[in-house]
């Protein structure tokens, strides 16, 4: 009996042991998911970009050796391949080819032509050269058996230099003062007087799912139509959780973000015309600095020149500490016609 109730406080000290160290286990993880939940707002995020971004439109099936196939698009009002989706996934193809301790620090491409959303992109890379400080990429996603894109991006080693300086980062409003594009838009269809067909134009613009966020610094001028100069600013992200680490993939959400309402900086001047047709003609950008695309970037817009049906672009995405993460430039064809009545 006595080694039976031996056994019976032996088990019974072994089991509330276990139930302790449980306890603290429990604990310790509740205050890691914290500290994480302190970059992102819900767990459920995390999922929810990577089923959008991440592992779908970022995400290429590999068919053989720098051959690749691109088979989710994010299908804009168009109803053509997005431009900035087709560079972000030559970039994330270019970047499967190069060592870990290589970095993208620019891109140069040409839309050849336009894509088809009904089909694959296949993303084929040629490993242009290989070198102790530079890699350089060239990368055709291609559909029906012709190129759609040219793609050249070349990666960097990363190397200090005292040689530092950039411009100054413009004075806004922080992002959370701001509203979403989706909350002013709900602002303009809770007025009284708007016009139906309005009503139903900006209900089209709710349904319309974006992968990414955007709060317009001086709403008047992002929406009305009313001449201005060819500038404009505003805070954006991806929606979601990517999280730290994978520096590439933010540059190339960050190259899939870069071409959303680009070109549209150049009609900034112009009220009393509108797009009959545009398109990308080419798309540059330069890296300097680590970022998360997840976090809120400030883009500022200008078109220094449009004339000729083409119109030129410019972009700089600064991180909120000021901080200047990237530089774009785009130049696209521009065909107008007269607004009769303004919508708004």
């Amino acid at each position: 009996q006595r080694r039976r109730r031996k056994r019976r406080n032996k088990k019974f000290c072994t089991d509330t042991g276990k139930r302790r160290r449980e306890r603290v286990e429990s604990s310790l993880s509740i205050t890691n998911m914290n500290s994480k939940n302190n970059q992102v707002s819900s767990v459920e995020e995390a999922p929810d970009l990577r089923s959008v971004l991440v592992t779908s439109v970022m995400n290429l099936e590999k068919l053989d050796t720098d051959l690749y196939r691109g088979k989710h698009h994010w299908i804009p009002r168009s109803q053509r391949l997005f431009g900035g989706q087709i560079v972000g996934q030559a970039l994330v193809a270019a970047a499967k080819s190069v060592s870990e301790n290589f970095f993208a620090h620019s891109l140069h491409c040409y839309f050849v032509r336009a894509g088809d959303i009904k089909v694959p992109v296949l993303y084929q890379v040629d490993r242009t050269r290989d070198g102790r400080s530079f890699c350089v990429r060239s990368v055709k996603a291609i559909q029906h058996g012709q190129p759609i894109l040219i793609c050249q991006a070349s990666f960097h080693m990363h190397q200090p230099s005292p040689l530092q300086h950039q411009f100054s980062m413009p004075a806004v409003p922080p992002p959370e003062d701001l509203l979403t594009v989706e909350e002013l838009i709900q602002q303009y269809l809770s007025h009284p007087d708007l016009a139906e067909n309005a009503k139903q134009g900006l209900n089209k613009l709710l349904a319309n799912e974006v992968p990414i966020e955007i709060k317009p610094v001086n709403p008047p001028d992002f929406y009305r139509r009313v001449a201005v100069e060819p500038k404009k600013l505003f805070w954006v992200r991806a929606r979601g959780y990517i999280g730290e680490g994978d520096m590439t993939m933010h540059c190339c959400v960050a190259a899939y973000v870069s071409d959303y309402s680009f070109l549209g900086t150049a009609l900034l001047p112009y009220p009393d015309y509108r797009a009959q047709f545009s398109a990308s003609l080419d798309h540059a950008m330069w890296f300097h600095s680590t970022f998360r695309a997840d976090d809120w970037m400030l883009y500022e817009c200008e078109s220094p020149w449009a004339g000729c049906s083409r119109g030129l672009v410019q972009g700089r995405l600064w991180r909120q500490d000021g901080v200047l993460a990237a530089t774009c430039a785009q130049e696209g064809v521009l065909r107008v016609k007269t607004v009769t009545e303004s919508k708004l």
